[in-house]
């Protein structure tokens, strides 16, 4: 397998577990320790750093900053929406597309679990478009998603919704 394939593949299935899923998402609003994540997710410190540290190989998360604690460093991580820009682009495998949606599903049924009432929006399709509908539609869809990574913010800031979206949209062949 060539570099390449084996590092797209490395990238998809570190995120392909529920609780590294929970760490993206608070990532994305603040870079935090591994101290501050095991305390925000209950986790022990070495679960919280183990799941931070294959994050990080894999190019999902960057350190921010590094700070002296105790004779020793604590890294603070921030996500990169879309991963590590530098990292080559390669479509996963079909297997490694399916672990990830099984670690997404899981974590939407954890989090429906905490759903309140308020607008919300919930649809699925199996459908023939154009290109063009299609091409309309992901944009769309991708504008939606890039908006709520680029406004997130800390967990329970004031005037702010604890909020989940998930999205998940791709071209069909033929069944066989």
């Amino acid at each position: 397998m060539e570099g390449t394939d084996k590092d797209a593949i490395s990238s998809l299935r570190s995120v392909a577990h529920p609780v590294r899923l929970r760490i993206l998402s608070m990532l994305t609003a603040q870079p935090m320790s591994a101290a501050e994540v095991a305390r925000e997710l209950d986790l022990t410190h070495a679960n919280a750093s183990y799941h931070l540290r294959v994050l990080h190989d894999a190019g999902e998360l960057v350190v921010e900053s590094e700070e002296k604690i105790r004779g020793g460093t604590a890294k603070r991580y921030r996500y990169v929406v879309g991963g590590d820009p530098t990292r080559p682009p390669g479509p996963p495998s079909v297997e490694d597309g399916i672990a990830w949606q099984q670690a997404t599903h899981t974590e939407v049924i954890r989090r429906m679990t905490h759903r309140v009432k308020g607008p919300s929006s919930s649809s699925d399709i199996e459908t023939w478009v154009t290109p063009e509908t299609w091409r309309a539609a992901i944009d769309l869809v991708s504008q939606a998603m890039v908006l709520l990574h680029e406004q997130a913010r800390p967990a329970r800031t004031e005037g702010t919704l604890h909020v989940s979206a998930s999205s998940q949209a791709f071209v069909m062949g033929d069944p066989e």
